[in-house]
């Protein structure tokens, strides 16, 4: 019933129990490449290794069932695959692994292919979000400060805003994901059962699955999994600003955007007038869980006691999986709005228009500044403003009568248009998109 909102696109395939079973058994194979790299093991026992996993005879859901009597997945699941791989090959499964060694490892690669299904979505709203920024730079709607129309800005450039955080965002994430390395220890951090080649069997074991080598084991310093977390909840955040933003620009009082519509999409149970924002919608809810998962990986980070933690090592499992495919969903929600937006450029015109000219209060009183003194001239428009309000008139008419003799109606005019003073806006949307258009492509 949830999944579909709550698990969106790729990412829903990356993430779960198949994906991390696939990881262990992923890690364990690599393992066994590893030993064969460094002499410890032949061809044909990676081979054997391979032959169990490829006939489909180690029995997963066996493992999955005895989980809970070791605290981890790993140990039934070494049990199943040693049983499943034929011959001497056996004695090599999991050799000089701990089950930590294997679970951290899988959370990794299951981090770097979720991930990448995180940077695709983000990508395809970063995109759209280019085509928004570029289409819409000459749009003027009302800026919007505590909630009031403040000064006048474009719909370009809020797009441009959105466009820089969430490709900021996506590039610490692939970062990141670049960097996370392989986890190899052993039982206590030293990987006293393979000798004096431990390190290179761990180099080889990184490098068979595409991982960073590690400098050491990391039992304990849970950084490579918080910087990962840490960068997906900057994307997940980034999303759910654009979406939080745009379900605001679409209430029915507002009404500058809107998702278009499709049999059965954006409807209501009892109101068949409304058309609801669904996508940014989803998005938001999607994006609103992962600073609590984020929070979790971060409290138990502060691994004890000694050599492996006792508890705050499982904590992580369910939090970064659930993170990873939150962030993934997000990222997909928040493409789904951007691409079916409908922009409504009269309807911020109007808006903006709303105030008789009062989101203009500031160009009128530095104009007049010159002349009249920074204080005075503040003065005398707040004062216009403040009969502007009380008496329902435009801005225009109020400073007519009182700039009589200092500027002309043409001036005023020319003061109170809302096109004529949007500053760097331009420059800042070029800004955002050279950087979109010079950064690094392709997932982790």
């Amino acid at each position: 019933m949830f999944g579909d909102m709550f698990a969106r696109g790729a990412v829903a395939g990356e993430t779960g129990e198949q994906a991390w079973l696939r990881a262990m058994l992923d890690a364990e194979s690599a393992l066994v490449h590893a030993l064969v790299r460094v002499g410890l093991a032949a061809t044909e026992d990676a081979e054997a290794v391979e032959a169990a996993r490829r006939d489909g005879r180690v029995d997963a859901e066996a493992a999955a069932r005895r989980a809970a009597d070791s605290a981890n997945p790993v140990v039934p699941l070494v049990r199943e695959l040693t049983r499943a791989v034929e011959g001497a090959a056996a004695r090599h499964v999991h050799q000089g692994a701990t089950s930590q060694d294997v679970m951290d490892t899988a959370a990794v690669l299951v981090a770097r292919r979720a991930g990448g299904a995180v940077l695709a979505e983000a990508d395809r709203a970063a995109c759209a979000l280019a085509g928004l920024a570029e289409e819409h730079r000459r749009t003027v709607m009302p800026g919007r400060t505590l909630l009031q129309q403040a000064l006048p800005t474009t719909f370009g450039l809020a797009a441009a805003g959105w466009l820089h955080a969430v490709t900021g965002a996506a590039d610490a994430l692939r970062t990141e994901l670049d960097r996370a390395p392989a986890q190899f220890g052993g039982a206590a951090g030293t990987l006293a059962s393979l000798g004096d080649r431990g390190p290179a069997v761990a180099a080889a074991f990184a490098d068979r699955l595409g991982l960073a080598r590690p400098a050491l084991p990391w039992h304990t310093d849970r950084g490579p999994l918080t910087a990962v977390a840490s960068a997906a909840a900057r994307t997940a955040a980034a999303c759910g600003k654009v979406a939080g933003d745009l379900v605001l620009l679409a209430q029915t009082e507002v009404g500058e955007v809107a998702e278009a519509a499709g049999p059965g999409v954006g409807g209501s149970s009892a109101m068949p007038h409304k058309r609801n924002p669904v996508a940014a919608v989803s998005a938001r809810a999607c994006a609103e869980q992962v600073p609590g998962l984020a929070a979790t990986l971060l409290t138990a980070q502060i691994h004890q006691p000694h050599q492996r933690a006792a508890g705050a090592w499982q904590a992580e499992w369910q939090a970064f999986d659930r993170l990873l495919c939150a962030t993934g969903s997000a990222a997909a929600w928040t493409a789904d709005a951007l691409e079916r937006l409908e922009v409504d450029p009269e309807r911020m015109r109007a808006n903006l228009e709303m105030t008789g000219g009062l989101a203009m209060a500031e160009r009128v009183s530095s104009d007049l500044a010159p002349e009249l003194g920074r204080l005075d001239a503040h003065d005398l428009v707040q004062e216009a403003c403040r009969e502007a309000a009380e008496s329902g008139a435009d801005l225009a008419e109020v400073l007519g009568r009182r700039l009589a003799g200092r500027r002309t109606p043409e001036r005023i005019r020319e003061l109170l248009d809302p096109a004529a003073y949007l500053g760097a806006a331009d420059a800042f949307i070029d800004a955002a998109l050279d950087a979109y258009r010079t950064r690094p492509e392709g997932p982790g």
